[in-house]
């Protein structure tokens, strides 16, 4: 079978068939995005984390969280391209299921690292038209969407006790960014609230993933920040690249402006 050459997110070459049919998803995202591009008998084996599409949920093979994936399950499944991200999934993982797979990495810390790997992808499995055409309307999208927070100030809470927020080289802080918001979180990665000094940003967004944030946890985080204005907000529309990316952008557009 005739293969090729890839460089993935990691700059590591990565030796993969050419039409790959037997896939394993370790990362959410990239499973509805997979569905977006219209596979589905190719797509083998997902995390129990990859909630969307709920069809594939129920009936794909699971295996294992995206940090404690299943190694036995996934070789015993043959597949022949695995898909990672260097943020879901551990490197122990990783460097097990090389042994009997080729395993392409992503790794998103921006918008424009989200394009690059949609493009790439689109080559690897031969949906480039698809790929090129999302790629296309997302820049799109976004760039009608740059002005909605008018440089006003964030925090975006991803955790509760310890209280955790997205930070800079992030996905969710180049998304904060790109719609125009000031990120008040001027550390790396997600830093503990606690760490960044004194700060009361215009607003405090609470996600609903990884940590559930819900009604209840506003009053703790108005105590803590008194001037300013709590919102819930859909964790998986700043946090999901990939396909998901575009009806994020109606919900930026439509939903989020109407909570500032």
């Amino acid at each position: 079978m005739n293969t090729r050459t890839f460089v993935d997110q990691l700059n590591r070459d990565v030796r993969i068939n050419n039409e790959p049919k037997r896939i394993v998803s370790l990362v959410p995202s990239l499973t509805e995005f997979f569905h977006y591009l219209g596979f589905d008998e190719e797509i083998i084996g997902i995390t129990k984390f990859c909630i969307h599409p709920n069809i594939w949920f129920e009936q794909k093979e699971r295996i294992g969280g995206t940090k404690r994936l299943n190694i036995d399950r996934i070789r015993a499944l043959g597949p022949d391209l695995i898909i990672g991200n260097k943020e879901e999934n551990t490197k122990e993982d990783i460097a097990a299921l090389e042994h009997f797979a080729p395993v392409w990495m992503s790794d998103v810390n921006s918008f424009d690292d989200a394009i690059k790997m949609i493009k790439q992808l689109g080559i690897i499995l031969s949906k480039e038209q698809a790929c090129n055409t999302l790629t296309t309307d997302l820049e799109f999208a976004y760039g009608e969407i740059r002005d909605i927070g008018q440089n006003l100030s964030v925090l975006y809470f991803i955790w509760d006790n310890p209280s955790y927020v997205a930070g800079q080289f992030t996905f969710i802080g180049s998304i904060i960014e790109t719609l125009g918001f000031n990120n008040k979180a001027h550390l790396e990665r997600y830093p503990d609230v606690q760490n960044l000094g004194d700060c009361e940003p215009n607003y405090v967004f609470l996600s609903s993933e990884p940590f559930p944030f819900e009604e209840k946890h506003k009053e703790k985080y108005q105590s803590l920040f008194p001037r300013s204005k709590i919102i819930l907000v859909d964790g998986e529309m700043f946090s999901w690249y990939g396909s998901r990316m575009l009806p994020a952008a109606d919900y930026f557009k439509n939903t989020l402006k109407k909570l500032l």
